[in-house]
Order: structure tokens, then C-alpha cells, then sequence
């Protein structure tokens, strides 16, 4: 029945007509006219279902099975050749239709990787590193056991953010909202005001949504609401719409925010607990999509000092400072240097915001090059490192500062590693990068100067 009535009010020919007596009762009086108008939208509306969306101005048409082509297509087309204003089409669907486990998952089988097309299982891949999410969602339940404020808040996006594993720990303290980031920020805000400690798990891209709540309702507040970032830096199959490109630019540049980057698993263990611990205000922590590096998971996480990297290797002639996931890329191009005979420091800066300035210092004051990395847009650590460093005369004695991030386009989908190879960000182009400074050959000679 609601097939046949919306392809009827669609149809031209009782468009036809509705526009034919629209014209006639426009010639009677004002509070007539408008009467009849009323009451044929709420005739309509009565049949259809669409009441509510004739008073936003649209011109309601369905509801419609979306899986019956032969209602759904006539209907398409009687709307593409209207002109009635904003049209608006109720087409019904089922997620999965027809598939027994994509009808039963609904927050799975969007895009999916090789499975088992009679069990749903998807296709068992070489036992290897744990994921990101996935250790984020075991040290959090971990840390819960013995912490009741600490609460769990996803946009509709439980296991990819490793709340799934939480929830089966602490169903109680588990806020799925929906596909809401917005919600689900100023929700965390309002939890943080009450003393509980909640981490909101949301992926890089999809932050971005909710980007007035968190300037408004958590940093002018000065919230200690904990943001698990993930899928952070480029993401592979799923491409430029779900590149976790900017977080670190639209995040640090906020008063009051502590903004993390974690460089393994091991780091977002420490990093998870730093940001439980931390009270002051807002922090966030974030890391890349897929498995870890093969680190071992540390027993007992540590609470890191805010604002304070480490030095991971210590040379003397070039410094590579990372954020992030890159730091196995940094330590790779040392190597390679070293090899050269340019004896090279790689530091784990850990914090975009605030900086280590004292570690930053020492190293500029003691290499002739210094170089940082990072899996983010323009206005990243390279940004604050130059500024920094133009703020306190670092760069007045002719020190070689380049930074390297992500190019400003939107990339394309591909492998991880070929994505990472055309930003220009893994080893060898941090080896050119270097060399470009100090106008090395590539046997690593020194050149002569104009």
C-alpha cells in the first residue's frame, strides 16, 4: 500500500492536479487558501507517515522498500522530474538484507576483508601484533577494575575503537550514543564535571564533527575529558575520507589541552594510564589504525610526565625528532646515516602539546641538523617547533631546521607502507631530507659551497 501511494503523490499527474488546485484556491481568500492547504498536507500526511517533515518544507513521499526496485525506481524517477521544491524520498532498508550475519552485526560488514561467505567469519590472518584499538580497549577494562570513575563513550563504532572489549568488562559504565560524536562530547563534558573520568573513543576523522564541543563544552570548561584517537595518520583502504590528517593541528593549537602520540603499543599503554591519572584539564592520546610494532606490552603501565619525550638513541651531529607512529621509520633512517658517518639522535617527543622545550633545546644547541617527523597536516610539532625555536633566537646561529608531514592533498586509498612512501615520510626520504640540509652527495660527502 505505502508502495502504491508514494508512487501515486509522486506521479505527475496528481502533481498535475495539486498544482492545478493550488492555483485555483490561491483565488479565494488568504485564511481559505490556506486552510485547504493545511488540511491537504495533513491528509497526506495521515496516508504517508510524513507530517512532520511537510512542516520542515519538504514534499514527503514513502515510506518505500528499498529492496523492491520495481516500487523504489518509478518513484525515483516521478521525483527527479518534479518541481515542487525540496522532495524528500522515505526509502526503508535493512542493513545486510538477505545475509543472516550482516543482518545480526550492525556495527559490522561495512567494509569487510576476505570472510567466510556461509559462516561470516572473516578470513583468520597470521598471528601477529595486537591492534591499536584493541590494546587500548584491554588496558582501559584493566584500569577500570580498580578505578569506578572511569567510564567508556563510542559514536556506533564499539569494536572499532576497542570499546567492544571494555563493554563486555563494564557494560555499566559503557555509553554507546550513536552516530553523534557532538553528543557524545558534550555527554563526556558533562560526565567530567561530576567528578567521573570519561574517555571518549572516537576515530580521528569523525572528531573532527564534533570539533565546537570540544572548544566550547570541554577546553573554555577545562574538562579533564580523555579523547582516545584513533585511527590516526593515513588509514589505507578506507582512504581520504577517514585519514586522521588534522587531529594534532585542530587540537594543540586549544589552551589547556595535553595532546599525546603514541610511537608503539607499548607507549598507548602508558599513555592510556597517563591520560586516566591526568585532572587538570583535557588530554588526548592518539595512534594509528592496524597492529603494533611487536613491542612487548609493559606489566605495569607508567605515568608519564606530561610534557617530557625521551631519547631512544643518541648521536651528535643530526637530531630527528618524531611524533607518533613514525619513530620506526626515524630509528631506520639513523641507521642509515650512522652508516654515513653522521652520527644521529632520534627522540620520542611523546607530547605535541605541551613541548619538551627543554629537551628541544638541548638538541638544537648540540646537532647541526634537526629534523621532525610526524603523521599529520601543517601546524603539527613541526609547526610548534619552529615557532618555539624563532621564539627563543634557537634558530639566530644558522641552525638547519626541516620539518616533515604529511603533504597538503588528500590521498587516495592504498597500502599503508605505499601511502607512507608517497607522503614522502619513511626512511629514505628522511635520509634525503638530511643530506638536502647538510648539501651531502649521496656518498654522503660533504659538497662544496658557493
Amino acid at each position: 500500500l505505502s508502495a502504491y501511494l508514494a508512487r501515486m503523490v509522486s506521479s505527475s499527474e496528481y502533481l498535475g492536479l495539486r498544482s492545478l488546485a493550488s492555483k485555483v484556491v490561491r483565488k479565494m481568500s488568504k485564511r481559505v487558501h490556506s486552510s485547504l492547504e493545511k488540511a491537504e498536507e495533513y491528509t497526506r500526511g495521515m496516508v504517508t507517515g510524513g507530517t512532520l517533515f511537510e512542516e520542515l518544507g519538504f514534499y514527503y513521499v514513502g515510506p518505500i522498500d528499498g529492496h523492491n526496485l520495481d516500487h523504489l525506481i518509478p518513484v525515483l524517477e516521478n521525483v527527479r522530474d518534479s518541481d515542487q521544491g525540496p522532495v524528500l524520498v522515505h526509502v526503508v532498508t535493512q542493513k545486510g538484507k538477505g545475509y543472516a550475519p550482516a543482518e545480526n552485526s550492525a556495527d559490522k560488514y561495512h567494509g569487510v576483508p576476505k570472510f567466510d561467505v556461509v559462516t561470516g567469519e572473516k578470513a583468520k590472518s597470521a598471528k601477529g601484533p595486537p591492534a591499536y584499538q584493541n590494546v587500548f580497549g584491554d588496558t582501559l577494562a584493566k584500569l577500570a577494575e580498580g578505578d569506578p570513575r572511569i567510564c567508556a563513550i563510542t559514536a556506533a563504532m564499539p569494536s572499532g575503537t576497542g570499546i567492544d572489549r571494555f563493554a563486555k568488562a563494564h557494560p555499566e559504565r559503557t555509553f554507546d550514543v550513536g552516530i553523534a560524536e557532538q553528543h557524545g562530547v558534550t555527554f563526556a563534558a558533562g560526565l567530567a564535571a561530576q567528578g567521573m573520568r570519561p574517555f571518549a573513543a572516537i576515530y580521528s576523522t569523525f572528531l573532527q564533527r564534533a570539533y565546537d564541543q570540544v572548544v566550547h563544552d570541554v577546553a573554555i570548561q577545562n574538562l579533564p575529558v580523555r579523547f582516545a584517537i584513533d585511527r590516526a595518520g593515513l588509514v589505507g583502504a578506507d582512504g581520504a575520507t577517514h585519514a586522521g590528517s588534522f587531529d594534532v593541528t585542530y587540537l594543540a593549537t586549544l589552551p589547556n589541552f595535553v595532546v599525546m602520540a603514541a610511537a608503539d603499543e607499548a607507549e598507548l599503554v602508558h599513555m592510556t594510564y597517563t591520560a586516566a591519572e591526568y585532572d587538570d584539564g583535557p588530554i588526548a592520546f592518539r595512534y594509528p589504525r592496524g597492529n603494533g610494532v611487536g613491542v612487548d606490552l609493559p606489566e605495569t603501565p607508567e605515568k608519564l610526565e606530561i610534557g617530557k619525550g625521551r631519547i631512544v638513541r643518541e648521536g651528535s651531529k643530526v637530531a630527528i625528532l618524531s611524533l607518533g607512529a613514525r619513530l620506526a621509520e626515524a630509528r631506520k633512517a639513523a641507521d642509515q646515516l650512522d652508516a654515513r658517518g653522521l652520527s644521529t639522535t632520534v627522540a620520542d617527543m611523546r607530547f605535541a602539546k605541551p613541548l619538551d622545550t627543554d629537551l628541544i633545546d638541548r638538541l638544537m644547541r648540540s646537532h647541526d641538523v634537526v629534523v621532525t617527523i610526524e603523521e599529520g597536516a601543517v601546524g603539527g610539532l613541526g609547526a610548534h617547533v619552529l615557532t618555539h625555536a624563532s621564539d627563543t633566537g634557537l634558530t639566530d646561529s644558522g641552525l638547519r631546521i626541516r620539518t616533515m608531514r604529511l603533504p597538503d592533498v588528500f590521498q587516495d586509498q592504498d597500502d599503508p607502507g605505499k601511502q607512507y612512501d608517497e607522503a614522502g615520510l619513511n626512511a629514505p626520504h628522511i635520509v634525503e631530507k638530511v643530506l638536502s640540509a647538510l648539501q651531502h652527495n649521496s656518498t654522503g660527502v660533504e659538497e662544496a659551497r658557493a
